[in-house]
């Protein structure tokens, strides 16, 4: 991830613990990002039909509902040892596509709302740190030194608080647009099946044993990277242009 205000560098355990209120902060915003993901993965099941989500207690912004021991809490920590953006995933929000009224499209529509709600967030989030910049002295510079030198990287509780914010729109902007990258299990994988002819859409779903693969091949070789950058970098410009 390579926008103007994501520099990261590999980590002594010094380092680590300088940058812990840091890593603490992403990892709430990383756990509000997940939790209100899968929840709008439920809440949109309910509403097409199904009340899988409803009965397992996963409609909640309880992020303890949906954790998962590798994805959620061992993976964001090794990122954040080795210095690089925290990143991970949650427990899939289970449903039952026959129970959904709208076959075909039924679980595409699941599948969006995932990435929406993130989207509505990141939309929310960076209006508010607009109405901010437009009305805090010295905003550009505080938000600079709180994303850049972390979350003490001012005086008084400005850069934790811009540091927070900066981070819960970010890791939503980045949760929406991984989630909609047409790979199994991802969610774009599900809108694309919708879109796509019965025989093709047939085929390309038994690509869903090899999905996991292909994305740590894609996390692993940069791509995903490249593919995030203009995003994170269109934010970083809105915020400190």
């Amino acid at each position: 991830m390579g926008a103007p205000l994501l520099c990261y560098h590999a980590g002594r355990m010094d380092d680590f613990l300088v940058r812990l209120p840091e890593i603490v902060i992403q990892l709430l915003a990383f756990a509000f990002a997940l939790s209100l993901h899968e929840s709008a993965h439920g809440w949109t099941a309910e509403r097409l039909g199904d009340p899988t989500a409803r009965w397992l207690g996963r409609i909640t912004l309880n992020p303890i509902k949906h954790i998962d021991l590798f994805g959620s809490i061992v993976f964001p920590l090794m990122l954040a040892v080795l210095g690089a953006p925290i990143f991970g995933w949650a427990k899939p929000v289970p449903f039952v596509p026959r129970n959904l009224r709208n076959q075909r499209w039924g679980p595409a529509l699941v599948g969006a709302a995932g990435p929406l709600s993130n989207l509505a967030a990141v939309v929310v989030l960076t209006v508010f740190l607009l109405v901010l910049k437009a009305t805090v002295p010295d905003f550009r510079s505080m938000l600079y030194a709180a994303v850049r030198e972390g979350a003490t990287g001012a005086p008084g509780i400005a850069a934790p608080l811009l540091s927070l914010l900066f981070w819960l729109t970010a890791v939503n902007l980045v949760l929406a647009v991984f989630n909609l990258i047409p790979i199994p299990p991802l969610d774009g994988s599900h809108i694309l099946e919708a879109v796509l002819p019965a025989r093709i859409s047939f085929h390309f779903a038994r690509l869903s044993q090899y999905g996991m693969l292909i994305l740590f091949a894609l996390m692993w070789t940069g791509i995903f990277g490249h593919i995030l950058r203009p995003f994170l970098g269109l934010l970083s410009w809105i915020l400190l242009s």
